[in-house]
């Protein structure tokens, strides 16, 4: 799905401030294109323009229609968000699952994002002319978000899943060490430990599980184990130094 082919309608937008909102957001995001139903006369106000700064160009160049059938008209998938559950049940995405669908989809499909009134949301007439339906999984003692914020989470999904989002990477996974390097450590450090008394002669391994527990949760590397290991080597070194110094001091 390119940028251009994708749409965000908003239905009897009422709060100026919203709607200046919703085109910031969407601008964080690269979609400049949008569509408001039946909206409030004051939508191009100075409220609205001090809320979307430079995004601005993005409301003056807003499609206006009557209705949402005629915003719809050259659309040919679109997503509404509800909460309202309902009989729509077994149909809804989340906005991850929506953006996983829309990336599947071919990228010259028309597709837009459906999102309703601030109070309200969408009326059932209006979903009836959605293919499909999101929902933002929000907690049930305050269910309802602001306009702008349900865009950008919807955006953030849908972004991620396309070439904005192949542009970052999560770090890779770390090349693990080996058992053996791993044990060859813990020898080592139960040795040094024990030399320094810091261990229980009596029981050395109590104390030696909460370093493999620390380790293990960890995940450490060669490198890691190296560093650790040349550690315990500087101890062993400065424990028998001080062994000879007592040594000399005591002959």
């Amino acid at each position: 799905m390119k940028p251009e082919n994708f749409i965000v309608i908003l239905v009897e937008p009422q709060g100026p401030i919203n709607i200046g909102s919703v085109c910031r957001t969407m601008m964080n995001f690269g979609f400049t294109k949008l569509r408001l139903v039946n909206p409030t006369k004051h939508y191009k106000s100075l409220l609205a323009k001090k809320m979307a700064l430079s995004a601005f160009t993005v409301l003056e160049k807003a499609l206006i229609f009557d209705d949402l059938k005629a915003a719809l008209s050259d659309i040919q998938i679109a997503f509404g968000t509800t909460r309202r559950f309902g009989k729509y049940r077994n149909n809804f995405f989340t906005p991850s699952g929506a953006a996983e669908k829309l990336r599947q989809s071919d990228e010259k499909l028309s597709c837009a994002m459906v999102l309703g009134p601030e109070d309200t949301g969408l009326e059932t007439k209006d979903l009836d002319l959605c293919q499909h339906f999101i929902t933002i999984p929000t907690n049930d003692a305050y269910p309802s978000m602001n306009l702008s914020h349900a865009l950008a989470v919807l955006l953030y999904e849908v972004s991620l899943k396309s070439d904005l989002g192949g542009k970052f990477y999560d770090p890779p996974p770390k090349k693990l060490a080996r058992g053996s390097e791993i044990e060859n450590m813990f020898t080592h450090m139960k040795e040094t430990l024990l030399k320094i008394d810091f261990l229980d002669k009596q029981n050395p391994d109590h104390l030696l599980r909460t370093f493999r527990r620390i380790f293990g949760t960890a995940g450490l590397t060669s490198r890691d184990v190296r560093i650790i290991r040349g550690m315990m080597s500087r101890i062993d070194w400065t424990e028998n130094q001080r062994r000879e110094n007592n040594n000399i001091h005591h002959g």
